[in-house]
């Protein structure tokens, strides 16, 4: 940046494979700039708990991947541009995010990055494009199901499934084909000795910019699958892990990514 503003944090990593499958993990990231971590209110237990902690991990075996340091706190990738840097406690679940208003040049430099990621990713779909008639992206998430605290009632299953599949933006009978028997693999995986239930827009609906973005822009040809996982694999309120479902969690998106492949070819 040229602003003179200090920041030497990472903004994302791209790993680049081969093949027409690739997966990202846009909400991973806890990182903040200085400015931005010092105009903030929010502290960062409840800052993580509106993250996608562990998503990364679940991404690494898909060779082409892209994994967001920074937190959505500091711009939310899934979000257009007049909703990326949360302005008011309702654009973030009522939290109280901020100590003081964020100040504009402080907001244009957050959108600076946030237009960098999409011109990054942009020059990755257009490459990947180029050598494969049809691509999918599965842009992977997670989910809070506890929201009442750590010892609260859990949503009701019914309206939470393990896995949700997010389709608002996707021409879904057109990729029909590819999704409804990649929903029944993933349905059937082996989860550490159990099913996990699969279903399609029931706690969310995919209406993330990043979808949108690949269905704009790559019509026919880029299919993007928001799947959030409910956070079954840790404790949302303390952030700790069970590292047995973090590996199934990975085995899983490996698995989705290599059936995805096979039903394009």
């Amino acid at each position: 940046m040229s602003s003179g503003v200090e920041d030497l944090g990472p903004w994302w990593t791209v790993q680049r494979g081969g093949g027409p499958i690739l997966a990202t993990a846009i909400h991973d990231g806890h990182g903040l700039r200085p400015e931005v971590a010092a105009a903030m209110r929010l502290g960062d237990p409840d800052r993580l708990r509106e993250e996608d902690p562990f998503t990364a991990h679940a991404i690494l075996d898909v060779p082409t991947h892209v994994i967001v340091h920074r937190s959505r706190f500091e711009f939310d990738l899934n979000r257009g541009v007049e909703d990326a840097v949360y302005a008011t406690p309702d654009q973030a679940w009522g939290l109280d995010v901020w100590a003081r208003p964020p100040l504009a040049q402080m907001v244009e430099r957050s959108l600076a990055i946030h237009a960098a990621y999409y011109r990054m990713l942009g020059s990755l779909l257009d490459e990947i494009a180029t050598d494969h008639p049809r691509f999918v992206l599965i842009d992977v998430h997670s989910y809070n199901h506890r929201r009442g605290g750590s010892n609260a009632a859990p949503t009701d299953p019914a309206d939470a499934p393990d896995v949700n599949i997010g389709t608002f933006s996707m021409p879904r009978d057109e990729w029909a084909f590819l999704l409804d028997p990649l929903m029944a693999a993933m349905a059937e995986f082996d989860f550490n000795g159990r099913r996990l239930d699969v279903r399609e827009n029931v706690a969310f609906q995919g209406k993330g910019e990043q979808t949108r973005f690949v269905h704009q822009r790559y019509p026919g040809r880029g299919c993007a699958i928001a799947l959030e996982f409910k956070k079954f694999f840790m404790d949302e309120w303390t952030g700790e892990p069970d590292q047995a479902e973090l590996e199934a969690m990975r085995r899983f998106i490996a698995f989705t990514a290599e059936r995805a492949d096979a039903l394009l070819q």
